[in-house]
């Protein structure tokens, strides 16, 4: 792999996708980017040449679009080397207040897209690239390893990725030379919460003391403390690991939320480890 990558990035028109676009092109990378309406990247387009800058039209949804997109790519770059699994859909609502129509396009973004991307870009890296090989970066989340409220299909689209994910890495022939990260940002200020599809809150939930103070919460546009720019020079500090590890949690928020899952865990299993012993067929 050559010092400067290529890089096809989805959901490309803000928040992450936008960041570490302008990240890597910063940094001498040449970048695919990729987004439902390409006119919202005219002004970066303006400021660099084709031979660096690969702006198309793609919706994670429609597998066309996507095949259509890598192979757009193949033709002008000639390879890929990072893909960054990135395009998302934010909602707010309770499990029982949230309609199907909502939680049904969250899981078409958030995972069914981020499928259709996966097994593109694994095919890419096997059967396009020479030699072959290459790095999905999945974009995750804090909320792909520690549940919120009032974003139950949110956090279940990413633990959906996140254990697709894994299976896959165990599945890849490791003569391939595909690498797989999930990469797990607490707060950042990407502008995805604001343009969260929201449901107004279920009658049966308006004192619900979880329910209360995280729409309270919400609703005062709080200023998340992760800076995006700052995590996009984080992301590409992290495409260039040797050896990654399968899960990068990345801000400290999201890295106190899960040592503090983990001693919990690690506390029930202390006190009630024992209840196991004996379970097995004799």
């Amino acid at each position: 792999m050559s010092s400067a990558k290529v890089w096809f990035v989805t959901g490309a028109s803000s928040g992450f996708g936008l960041h570490v676009t302008e990240c890597a092109l910063r940094h001498g990378d040449k970048v695919v980017a990729t987004l439902r309406r390409p006119p919202m990247l005219a002004e970066l387009a303006a400021q660099y040449p084709s031979s660096q800058l690969l702006v198309l039209k793609m919706d994670v949804t429609e597998a066309e679009d996507v095949s259509k997109a890598f192979a757009d790519a193949k033709a002008h770059f000639g390879r890929i080397d990072v893909v960054f699994n990135n395009a998302g859909l934010g909602h707010m609502g309770e499990l029982e207040g949230t309609p199907e129509e909502f939680a049904r396009a969250v899981l078409e973004v958030n995972f069914w897209g981020a499928v259709k991307v996966t097994k593109e870009a694994v095919r890419f890296f096997r059967e396009e690239n020479n030699p072959q090989g290459g790095l999905l970066l999945q974009n995750s989340s804090m909320m792909g390893l520690i549940a919120s409220q009032c974003t139950p299909f949110y956090v279940a689209a990413k633990w959906a990725l996140e254990g697709a994910t894994q299976s896959l890495s165990m599945e890849l022939d490791p003569a391939w030379n595909i690498k797989l990260i999930l990469v797990e940002p607490g707060w950042f200020r990407t502008g995805i919460a604001s343009a969260a599809l929201r449901a107004p809150v279920h009658p049966a939930y308006k004192e619900s003391p979880g329910v209360v103070k995280f729409r309270e919460w919400a609703a005062t546009n709080p200023l998340e403390p992760g800076d995006p720019a700052k995590a996009a020079e984080a992301i590409l500090k992290i495409a260039d690991l040797p050896d990654p590890p399968l899960r990068f949690p990345l801000g400290r928020d999201c890295i106190a939320s899960v040592k503090n899952r983990d001693d919990k865990l690690r506390d029930v299993i202390e006190e009630y480890g024992h209840w196991s012993d004996g379970l097995d067929v004799e």
